[in-house]
């Protein structure tokens, strides 16, 4: 049960029912997420304009799904993992390269040393070692990279913790952060 209402679809709040109209047009829908952060307009304004803004940085979509994944996975956020394998699907992931990084697996390559840095940030609340910054700039990053990447953590970290304390009914088919 949802500790969190979410706002009706049907509000005549004319701010949230802008923001709900926003999030149609670029998603088809409005998740329960987003309309139960809509308890704080300004909450949901700043969320999606900060997602928007990441959208349009220098990760791809589904090097962006990794870090939503691999934060999720640290912080057992059933509903993020469930999100994020739906919309990394959408972005071309394989399905069991998303699997392995909710589960705290490995992958190779540059899209690895995302994900390999994503949980040193989250594990270690951000206190990263200068070995950890060298080899994510030896996997072909630089410092607006990285830059970018705390800010996709951080804004991550926010959904992650606001789906446990809210509750948020998951409305994608369910992924779980639990081992099996």
């Amino acid at each position: 049960m949802q500790r969190i209402p979410s706002i009706p679809l049907d509000t005549t709040d004319e701010a949230v029912a802008q923001l709900f109209s926003a999030i149609r047009a670029k998603m088809g829908g409005v998740p329960n997420i987003m309309s139960t952060m809509a308890q704080s307009p300004a909450a949901l304004d700043a969320y999606l304009g900060l997602s928007a803004a990441l959208g349009n940085g220098r990760f791809s979509a589904g090097q962006r799904e990794l870090i939503a994944l691999a934060t999720a996975g640290e912080n057992s956020c059933d509903y993020c993992a469930s999100a994020h394998t739906a919309l990394g699907k959408m972005a071309g992931l394989d399905q069991a390269d998303m699997r392995q990084v909710v589960a705290g697996g490995e992958l190779a390559g540059s899209d690895g040393a995302i994900v390999t840095m994503v949980r040193a940030i989250v594990s270690r609340r951000g206190v990263i070692s200068d070995a950890e910054i060298e080899a994510f700039y030896a996997a072909g990053f630089d410092a607006g990279h990285l830059v970018e990447l705390i800010a996709a953590t951080a804004m991550n970290i926010f959904t992650n913790y606001f789906n446990h304390i809210a509750g948020t009914e998951i409305d994608f088919p369910v992924v779980s952060t639990k081992a099996a």
